[in-house]
């Protein structure tokens, strides 16, 4: 059975800094490409963040130079740190596992979700 644990979320100023951490098991973790999403309330879920299995990384414009998206292989695990947040940054993330890459982008594995960590970020 597939698990996808998220953890990290919280409550964050303006200007500081999360890692979220997102836990597998149940499948073999380093031959899996990774992605973070995110969603807002009333908004789509949007990718932020993917990693290839050669640790290739791919970011939304919305983050970049502000997020970092990394893997342990050995540990099973995929992050994200997240400095300089915004407000507009807040949402629920959630980390997918196994998506394929077609036409330069991450597309997700359907059934490898995890339940998600809320971020939120305000004053």
């Amino acid at each position: 059975q597939v698990q996808l644990v998220e953890s990290g979320g919280g409550l964050v100023q303006p200007g500081g800094s999360l890692r979220l951490s997102c836990a597998s098991s149940g499948i073999i973790f380093s031959i899996k490409a990774m992605g973070w999403y995110r969603q807002a309330p009333g908004k789509q879920r949007e990718l932020v963040a993917d990693i290839t299995t050669g640790g290739s990384t791919n970011y939304a414009d919305s983050v970049k130079g502000r997020f970092t998206i990394s893997r342990d292989n050995a540990k099973n695990t995929v992050y994200l740190q997240m400095n300089s947040l915004k407000p507009e940054d807040t949402a629920v993330y959630y980390c997918n596992a196994g998506g394929v890459y077609s036409r330069g982008s991450y597309w997700p594995r359907s059934d490898y979700w995890g339940q998600g960590t809320q971020v939120t970020v305000s004053s």
